[in-house]
């Protein structure tokens, strides 16, 4: 049986459901813009929101904007567009501000790692400030070693780029083959993480495609972190 020094996980759809959460956020947005004077149904307002996120990304920050410009200006006439926007953003933000929160399970299998001789971070993509409030927000900070926290843009090398991880392995000392990485995507998360010879659990409770759809070997499967705890029990000797 091999032991673990470290282990490391994803953020997205990992520690949180942030597929799900979106979606609702951005339900609700739209609800809040069609009740603020849009004139056009809430499916179609949501289907062309969904279609400018995934043409300029999630991380683009006037969604709304290019929103307003396709659906032209009949559904805006007789209201104030900049209030209709508004109502959008102020809806989007009180959804993340008020219901952001991890899965059950996470919290209680991080304190208890706690206990145990292991080095505890995050190894995500993504902006640095917009990840590291995620982790602010869903209350993970004090559960985690700070200086063990790798957000692709901080560090400057994006998934699925296997220096990353080679990176947080650098920094700490580590060796790859006692070191697990928990994630969700298996082409950004766990493919890298497996080529350095790191153990990996592919969590699958959010994920759009699986491992073997991907032509992607995992070591470990998981739907929950009760099944992560067997896993860390019967094949790392870590007590949780």
């Amino acid at each position: 049986m091999s032991g673990l020094d470290a282990i490391f996980f994803d953020i997205d759809d990992t520690l949180f459901p942030t597929s799900e959460f979106a979606k609702r956020a951005r339900w609700n947005a739209v609800k809040a813009m069609v009740a603020a004077g849009l004139n056009a149904s809430e499916n179609t307002v949501y289907a062309e929101l969904s279609e400018v996120i995934s043409e300029f990304t999630s991380n683009y920050g006037r969604h709304f904007d290019h929103l307003m410009k396709r659906l032209g200006p009949d559904p805006t006439r007789g209201t104030n567009l900049a209030l209709v926007i508004a109502a959008g953003v102020v809806a989007y933000h009180d959804t993340k501000f008020q219901e952001i929160a991890p899965f059950d399970d996470v919290i209680p299998l991080l304190k208890d790692l706690q206990e145990q001789d292991l080095l505890v971070g995050i190894i995500t993509h993504g902006w640095t400030d917009k990840q590291a409030e995620k982790l602010v927000r869903l209350g993970l900070v004090p559960y985690l070693d700070a200086d063990a926290i790798y957000i692709s843009e901080q560090v400057g090398i994006s998934k699925p780029n296997p220096k990353l991880y080679l990176h947080a392995l650098a920094k700490h000392k580590l060796d790859p083959k006692r070191v697990m990485y928990v994630g969700d995507n298996p082409l950004h998360d766990v493919a890298p993480a497996r080529s350095l010879g790191m153990p990996t659990a592919w969590a699958s409770r959010a994920a759009r495609k699986s491992p073997a759809e991907l032509g992607v070997e995992i070591d470990h499967s998981i739907t929950n972190f009760e099944q992560l705890r067997v896993v860390l029990r019967q094949h790392y000797d870590v007590k949780v």
